[in-house]
């Protein structure tokens, strides 16, 4: 192996050491989203229905439509990353260092499980019900008990849109 292959390895290691790293904390921030969105609408549920102002549900949408919006983005970018890893440095690095045996193996290995397919589908499920069933369902209780204001009823129009669009691009990213 001359000095530059070494280098050039040396360089993509560092790359992948990087990139690991912010998928990891990527990940950690993604799977915690879930649970500030079950505090988030545990704590405007709450203060909706021990006020005088039911209305407030409609912060609920809006906060699962922002959370939601994140998550997608992250675990986005998480895949993202992975297949940067499997298709592009990969090869790369198996290039750079006159290797032909594939390289990063976990990278592959972990996606062929029998049962992936199933987990990303309770995984879509779950990613749907948090961050579009439970925003919808504040939506119905609104209209079905507190459509006396033209510019809310508005609102709530446009929430149902947004949670629309996402639960739209929930379904197009989901790996399948």
């Amino acid at each position: 192996m001359t000095d530059r292959e070494r280098s050039t390895s040396a360089l993509l290691l560092a790359e992948y050491a990087q990139i690991k790293d912010e998928q990891r904390a990527r990940i950690g921030f993604r799977d915690n989203l879930l649970y500030v969105t079950l505090a988030a609408v545990t704590a405007v549920a709450a203060v909706a229905a021990q006020t005088d102002y039911p209305q407030l549900i409609l912060a609920l949408p809006v906060v699962c439509l922002v959370l939601g919006w994140t998550h997608l983005v992250n675990d986005e970018k998480i895949s993202a990353i992975g297949r940067y890893v499997r298709t592009e440095l990969a090869s790369r690095l198996a290039e750079a260092a006159n290797v032909e045996e594939p390289l990063f193996g976990w990278e592959t290995y972990h996606r062929s499980d029998d049962r992936r397919v199933s987990r990303k589908t309770t995984q879509t499920v779950v990613d749907l019900v948090a961050f579009l069933v439970t925003p919808f369902a504040a939506l119905i209780t609104f209209w079905c008990h507190s459509t006396d204001s033209a510019l809310l009823v508005a609102v709530s129009i446009l929430e149902a849109a947004g949670l629309i669009v996402l639960g739209v691009l929930f379904l197009q990213y989901a790996e399948r």
